[in-house]
């Protein structure tokens, strides 16, 4: 999750960050892996060589240019521990949607699921959103920095495994470019099941919606979401989703917009929006929803792509493209729902 981050939003940082370095180490259910921290407010005690847990996270190798910001990097990380090598009776994982990045964007729910929480496991950046009042009753926390997305949910699972009440953090939603689906992947591999660790995911509120708030109402009619990152997903494959949906009347959220190793993406995109959709259309771009930074601009499909030149547009941000019939009226998006067409006001 993104999330990214997106808007404050949803997707994991593999798409809404940049790195060059490659990062190692091992999981220890409380040590540092990925270049990660542990730490430690009471837990229990110091991490062997190898996992505590009886994990051992595969370390990263970047074979590629770039270690998460594009299409060429690979990695060596691989699931190694299974459910054989746990002798205490499995804890419980929840996966914790944070919203757009600030307190008051969390869900009640959220607040309560890490309340509970004996560890918190997360993307850096992502646990520092959490409230003090939270992580300070944790008994530990754990933290990586971008990328590590595969060690440390793996980490969480370990430690979930081990009898632990752990919750992964994520900005936005966990189901929504972020690791939800990724934990059950990696717990299916580890010969462990959802029910063993009693899985559950706790929504958040999505980037899309987050920053479609901000511009008014764009997104009351059928919707879609792309992401432009072409770390998971090949840029063709975006390209043709991009297509089909263009010339649809959907209007379409942008997702991890532009970085510095990609912004032929951006590019690319613009002109397949164009070539569907007037240069008049609406688009609204919200860069850092609910924080400290947020800027909010409404422009058209037509000038979008000089704001790929902009500090406006970057992975922090949402872009918000309108449909034919999208329009503005007094600074707001407004795509309307069609009641117009059966009744009279």
């Amino acid at each position: 999750m993104s999330d990214d981050t997106t808007c404050g939003g949803s997707t994991d940082e593999a798409n809404s960050m940049e790195t060059t370095g490659a990062e190692t180490g091992t999981s220890a259910c409380g040590a540092t892996t990925d270049g990660g921290t542990a730490t430690d407010t009471g837990g229990s005690g110091d991490a062997a060589p190898g996992s505590a847990c009886g994990a051992s996270s595969g370390s990263s190798d970047a074979s590629g240019s770039s270690s998460c910001g594009g299409s060429s990097s690979a990695t060596d990380e691989k699931v190694e521990a299974t459910v054989d090598d746990f002798e205490a009776d499995p804890g419980r994982l929840v996966a914790v949607g944070l919203g757009p990045g600030h307190a008051d964007g969390m869900t009640a729910r959220a607040k309560s699921s890490l309340a509970d929480a004996e560890h918190i496991v997360g993307y850096t950046t992502y646990i520092d959103l959490i409230p003090d009042e939270i992580t300070e009753q944790a008994d530990e926390l754990y933290d990586t920095p971008m990328c590590g997305e595969v060690s440390r949910t793996e980490e969480a699972i370990d430690r979930a495994l081990a009898g632990h009440d752990v919750a992964i953090v994520g900005s936005g939603d966990p189901n929504v470019y972020a690791l939800a689906g990724l934990a059950l992947e990696i717990l299916e591999s580890k010969g462990a099941t959802a029910s063993m660790v009693d899985f559950e995911v706790v929504p958040g509120v999505p980037a899309a919606q987050s920053c479609g708030a901000r511009l008014g109402a764009p997104l009351v009619n059928d919707s879609v979401s792309v992401s432009l990152s072409d770390h998971l997903t090949p840029m063709d494959e975006i390209e043709s989703r991009l297509h089909a949906v263009a010339g649809e009347g959907f209007t379409i959220s942008i997702y991890n917009p532009w970085s510095r190793k990609r912004r032929e993406n951006w590019e690319t995109a613009c002109e397949i929006l164009r070539e569907h959709r007037a240069d008049d259309t609406p688009v609204g771009i919200v860069h850092g929803a609910g924080r400290e930074d947020e800027e909010i601009e409404i422009t058209t499909l037509g000038e979008l792509e000089s704001y790929g030149e902009t500090d406006l547009v970057d992975m922090t941000t949402t872009v918000v493209v309108g449909n034919e019939e999208t329009y503005v009226w007094d600074d707001r998006m407004v795509t309307p729902r069609g009641y117009e067409t059966k009744y009279d006001y």
